[in-house]
C-alpha cells in the first residue's frame, strides 16, 4: 500500500498525522506531492526533536518505530548489526532509511523547482502500471500524457478520481487550505489499483475506486 497526501503548507502536525494515519492503514511507501518540498525534511528534524523532549517519546521509540516500519515484508535491506554509534550517525542511517520510502515532487513555488538536479515530475511502476506524481496537474506535458496512465497529484481542494478518456488523475485532498484536512491510500491488488481517501480523524470520506487494468490492452477501465 502507498499512502498519499498533499499541501501540508508547513504544518508538521498534519503532516506527521497524515503519515501516522496512512502506516497505520498498511502504507509502506510515501508519495508527498509538495507545497512545501521541504517539508518532508523538517518533518524528520521535527520528529527526532520531539524524540529528544521527554519521556513520552525517546530516541529508543523513534528508532523502534523505524525498524518496526522497515522490518515489514517489503523492506529494504538492512545493514549487519554493528556497535553502537554515536547518536548523530544513528540519526543520519535512518534518516536515509526514511527518505528512501518517500517520493515527493517541488511546486512550481518553490526553489527546488528551478533546480535542474531536482525532477518536477516522478514516475513510479505500480506492478505494471506507469504512474507519474506532479504536483500541478497543469506541468504534464503531451509526453507524460502519453507515457503514463495513472497521475497523481495536489493543489486540489478534496481527494477525488477523474477519468479522462484511459487516463485517470488521483488527488488525496489538501492537509492544510481545504475545508477537510484528508490523505489518499493507493493500493495494489491482483488484478486492479484502488484509491480511498480518510480525514485525519481516520474517517474515510473517499471508498475505495478500483481502476482495472485490462490486461488485452494498455488502457485501464474505471468500475
Amino acid at each position: 500500500m502507498i499512502g498519499v497526501f498533499s499541501d501540508s503548507h508547513g504544518d508538521l502536525q498534519a503532516f506527521d498525522a497524515a503519515y501516522e494515519l496512512l502506516r497505520s492503514l498498511g502504507a509502506r511507501r510515501f508519495l508527498f506531492t509538495g507545497a512545501r518540498y521541504t517539508d518532508l525534511d523538517e518533518w524528520l528534524l521535527w520528529r527526532r526533536q520531539k524524540s529528544r523532549g521527554g519521556r513520552e517519546y525517546s530516541d529508543a521509540d523513534f528508532l523502534a518505530d523505524v525498524s518496526q516500519w522497515l522490518g515489514s515484508q517489503d523492506a529494504l535491506p538492512r545493514t549487519p548489526a554493528r556497535a553502537a554509534a554515536p547518536a548523530d550517525v544513528v540519526s543520519e542511517e535512518d534518516r536515509r532509511l526514511v527518505m528512501e520510502r518517500f517520493v515527493r515532487v517541488p511546486e512550481r513555488e518553490s526553489l527546488q523547482y528551478r533546480d535542474p538536479s531536482i525532477n518536477n515530475k516522478a514516475m513510479d511502476l505500480l506492478g505494471d502500471t506507469l504512474c507519474c506524481v506532479v504536483h500541478d496537474k497543469n506541468d504534464l506535458t503531451r509526453e507524460d500524457l502519453l507515457n503514463a496512465l495513472v497521475f497523481i497529484h495536489g493543489k486540489d481542494s478534496e481527494p477525488k478520481v477523474v477519468q479522462i478518456g484511459p487516463r485517470y488523475f488521483l488527488t488525496p485532498g489538501r492537509l492544510v487550505g481545504a475545508a477537510e484536512q484528508t490523505c489518499g491510500l493507493l493500493e495494489k491488488g491482483d488484478r486492479d489499483l484502488r484509491f480511498s481517501a480518510y480525514r485525519l480523524d481516520g474517517h474515510r470520506v473517499l471508498e475505495p475506486r478500483p481502476l482495472v487494468l485490462d490486461k488485452k490492452s494498455p488502457k485501464l477501465t474505471l468500475k
